[in-house]
């Protein structure tokens, strides 16, 4: 009896080290990160075009300073990371505002809110309770 069933030594230890492993792994797994909000994402772009329109250091400023944390944040896509890296770099006060400049940065806000959405869907609204019907061919009336 004891020689039919040797094939189930290696598969006990290895069952024996998923359960020693799979609960050590959980439990160091990184901590959920929320998507950006919209409002966050809506914030940097409105920022990204008062750089370009007013060419103010202040404004600029603010642009790096919302975008800049946004470059590292876990779940945002390359895509998204990219349009953000494109904004920044042109986000400069300059000399001379120029039409070339300022398209350089509104081209690459006016996709942001686009380009940077959740993947996620909502979660369903409750569906309201269904009425009861008396069954039967229904002529009108109530």
């Amino acid at each position: 009896m004891t020689a039919s069933r040797a094939w189930l030594r290696p598969i006990a230890a290895t069952w024996a080290l998923l359960q020693a492993v799979l609960p050590a792994a959980t439990a160091t797994a990184a901590p959920y990160v929320p998507f950006p909000s919209e409002a966050s994402l809506r914030k940097l772009q409105l920022a990204a075009l008062a750089c370009a329109r007013e060419n103010t250091p202040a404004d600029c400023e603010q642009t790096q300073r919302l975008g800049d944390p946004l470059l590292d944040h876990p779940r945002l896509p390359a895509t998204c990371k990219d349009l953000i890296w494109q904004m920044l770099q042109k986000a400069q006060p300059a000399s001379s505002n120029s039409f070339a400049r300022r398209q350089a940065i509104d081209e690459p806000a006016a996709r942001l809110l686009l380009l940077c959405r959740s993947a996620e869907k909502p979660e369903p609204a409750a569906a309201p309770p269904a009425k009861p019907s008396g069954g039967g061919i229904n002529f009108g009336g109530g």
